[in-house]
């Protein structure tokens, strides 16, 4: 094979992170040595040494393509001008709370973890974690008005009660149950903690979103910005 021919590093690096992300999805990798993910990969164990460091640095990789794709997944949504940011914030919960990627779910709680406790693989994942979150969200906001601090404030806490109702999720598997308290939250940023309207008619009939993912039209909170 010529020289133009051969693979770059990059392009069997991403070939392997997305094989591995693929793995992930199937049957899990967090329990596999780092030989037996070499062959559930297709490769050899130094081949995925040289491209990531071993196999937590690979754990982190994983963790981090899946969260740069679930951001495209936010900007596609945020670039809709046609969606209010509670329409922005419904759609992005029903992207995480979808059971096909909770063991992706159950992987970036692990090494998030794994980063708080200072493990020196995992410490780069904290870089841009809550940041790169907040400034697409911090964007949409202020191009409707909200002031700067405000905007950060609550692009930040809308990351924080959908991290927090994803660990429930994961925690408890009651779906109803949080995405009940998903419903009442996105209720609140709209109409503020002083809603008068009884929690009977935020919350849809018993057996939470329609098979589409969608919550019933009488829990849908009213387009426009948070108020």
């Amino acid at each position: 094979m010529d020289d133009d021919q051969q693979p770059s590093a990059g392009t069997a690096r991403q070939r392997l992170l997305d094989a591995a992300i693929g793995q992930l999805a199937e049957q899990g990798i967090s329990d596999l040595s780092l030989r037996q993910l070499a062959t559930a990969l297709g490769t050899s164990h130094r081949m995925l040494i040289y491209h990531f460091g071993s196999k937590e640095g690979l754990l982190v990789a994983v963790v981090k393509a899946i969260e740069e794709r679930n951001r495209e997944a936010l900007l596609a949504m945020e670039a809709d001008l046609d969606q209010s940011p509670l329409d922005v914030a419904r759609g992005l919960w029903q992207l995480m709370r979808d059971p096909a990627i909770r063991p992706q779910a159950r992987l970036f709680f692990e090494v998030y973890s794994q980063a708080l406790q200072g493990r020196p693989y995992a410490s780069g994942l904290l870089d841009g974690l809550v940041e790169d979150w907040l400034r697409p969200a911090v964007a949409r906001l202020r191009s409707l008005g909200v002031p700067e601090r405000e905007a950060r404030a609550q692009a930040r806490l809308g990351l924080a009660v959908s991290r927090g109702l994803l660990l429930d999720l994961l925690t408890t598997g009651d779906e109803e149950g949080v995405d009940d308290a998903t419903l009442l939250y996105l209720q609140i940023m709209r109409y503020g903690p002083d809603a008068t309207a009884p929690v009977r008619d935020l919350l849809p009939p018993s057996g939470g979103a329609t098979d589409g993912g969608e919550a019933t039209p009488n829990a849908r909170p009213a387009d426009g910005p948070p108020a």
